[in-house]
Parts: structure tokens; C-alpha cells; sequence
């Protein structure tokens, strides 16, 4: 097999940094799920929790930078224990959003983050993962009686001020249609979500979705001439960085990959990076933006 390289595939040019991720909760989490394509659960500590130090750091850099608004995923979020500090730390200078599976938002800190956010010029979000529109799908994949603990964190926020925007994978077929979505529609307006917001999101094929689904086929494989005619304005790679515990990565999802590794400060990353894993592919194929 012939000697491959960087170059033998398309770069996308960071043409502005607007967002800035941070995989706060490092690879750690309260679940296992069974499509996750960086296989977090309570035991992996590839990436470790993000301190209120190491996110003010960034934070820095990236108001010199002119980003505009703020991610936060892991893993779990909220295990992390100064979660709260960091959000009220990041909602001083931008929007932040927090990706979250639902099952740590009791009533209490439901009330504590809707008045952080009653506080503060800007937006503070919540995107809560369900991955079907009943138990029947979710649990498979989640955990036995997930999809209800779900449901209740997302009524507490709703609750709180905070409307969620749940966000599903395509695992099912009934979550892309619009029968089933308006199906889950009707079930969140019985919990008390007025104005539900959904989000659907592909499904990568590395971590542990190559155990439930398989890994990718060589097909699927970006390729140098695989230039649109907007180049790659359409990725996320290109207006988007993600700081981790251990530097900062190219994006969300290729933080448990070497390669997406780009430098340790934001400064470090702003070069153009090249589509080499098949992951792209999707990005590419799919249009995948990880911001709500």
C-alpha cells in the first residue's frame, strides 16, 4: 500500500473562530451508551474534568481571538464539580451551552442555573441527549429507565426558565421522521415543554458505535479532489476549536484522536487542518454542525 500523508487530503482553512468547545467534563460520565463515538463512561479517563483555572485561560485567549460564544460537553458536564463556576465564569464575556444527557439536573441546580441566567446579558442554553422518542428506543442504548429520568431532568429546566433543546441521534429511523417527531413533540408539551426544540444529529462510526453498528467502509473516505464549491465553510472546523484538559483539539469529535490534537492554547490551532478521518466524511456528507 502506497505511503499516505496530510497532504493527500483536502484541508479545511479555519476561516473565523467563533466557537470555542471545551470537553469539560472530560471522557467521563454517568453513562455508557452504546453509540457513543468517544465511548464515554464512568471509567474512562482518557480526558480528565476541565478546572475553572484551565477554562479562564481559555476564556482569555479566546476573547482576544473574538470568539463569540461557548460549548460545553464531555462526557457529563455536570459531573464536574465546578460546573457552575465555570458557566457563571464564561456567561461574564459570551453565550455558553452546555450538552448534557439530563440525569444530574435535580430541581435545585435547575433553579440555581435559571437564575444564573436571569443574571447575565447573554444566553445560557441547555442541549439534553434522549436517543429515541420512547423508552423502548432510548433504553437500548441509554440505560433501563433512562428515557424517563431524561424527561424529568428536561421538565425541571423547562421549569427553571431553561427551555432544552433535546437533541437525538439517527439510530432510529422513527427520529428522522416527521411522525415521530411530532409524536415526541406531544410528549414533551404533556411534560410541561411548551415550545419544544429538537436537534438530530448523525451517527459517527469510531468509539463504541464500531461495537453496536460496525466502523466505517473504505468508501468512506474524503479524497483530495473532494473540494464543494464552498470549500469547507460548512464544517465546524472551520468557525470551531475544542479545549481540552490536555491542549486543544480541532474539533468535538476527534478528541480521543492524536491526530485532532493541534497545539496547547488557542493560538496554537488557527492553521488549516486536514480531512483525513473518516469521520470528516460525515461531517462532510451530512452537513453535521455540532452547535444548536
Amino acid at each position: 500500500m502506497d505511503h499516505v500523508t496530510p497532504s493527500d487530503y483536502p484541508s479545511a482553512e479555519l476561516r473565523s473562530l467563533d466557537t470555542l468547545w471545551f470537553q469539560v467534563g472530560g471522557t467521563v460520565c454517568n453513562l455508557a451508551c452504546s453509540h457513543c463515538f468517544i465511548s464515554c463512561s464512568p471509567t474512562n479517563h482518557t480526558h480528565e474534568f476541565m478546572t475553572l483555572k484551565q477554562v479562564e485561560t481559555h476564556l482569555e485567549d479566546a476573547v482576544a481571538l473574538g470568539v463569540k460564544d461557548y460549548y460545553f460537553t464531555g462526557g457529563e458536564p455536570f459531573l464536574n464539580p465546578e460546573m457552575e463556576d465555570i458557566l457563571a465564569a464564561t456567561l461574564r464575556v459570551g453565550p455558553a451551552t452546555v450538552l448534557t444527557n439530563g440525569l444530574l439536573l435535580d430541581s435545585e441546580r435547575c433553579q440555581r442555573l435559571g437564575a444564573l441566567a436571569g443574571s447575565t446579558e447573554y444566553s445560557l442554553d441547555l442541549r439534553i441527549s434522549i436517543d429515541g422518542y420512547s423508552a423502548e428506543a432510548n433504553d437500548p442504548i441509554r440505560g433501563e429507565g433512562t428515557f424517563e429520568r431524561i424527561l424529568t431532568g428536561a421538565t425541571r429546566a423547562a421549569a427553571a426558565g431553561l427551555n432544552p433543546v433535546m437533541t437525538v441521534t439517527e439510530v432510529h429511523r422513527d427520529n428522522v421522521t416527521s411522525e415521530g417527531r411530532q409524536r415526541f413533540f406531544e410528549t414533551l408539551r404533556d411534560r410541561g415543554i411548551e415550545r419544544p426544540r429538537l436537534k438530530i444529529l448523525p451517527v459517527f462510526q469510531i468509539g463504541a458505535e464500531t461495537e453496536r453498528s460496525g466502523a466505517y467502509e473504505s468508501w468512506q473516505q474524503l479524497a483530495k479532489d473532494d473540494v464543494p464549491e464552498d470549500r469547507w465553510d460548512h464544517l465546524q472546523c472551520s468557525t470551531s476549536r475544542m479545549a481540552t484538559d490536555q491542549g486543544v483539539w480541532v474539533c468535538p469529535i476527534l478528541v480521543n484522536e492524536p491526530q485532532g490534537r493541534m497545539g496547547q492554547r488557542l493560538a496554537d490551532t488557527l492553521d488549516s487542518f486536514p480531512l483525513s478521518h473518516q469521520a470528516c466524511w460525515t461531517c462532510h456528507v451530512h452537513g453535521v454542525s455540532c452547535r444548536t
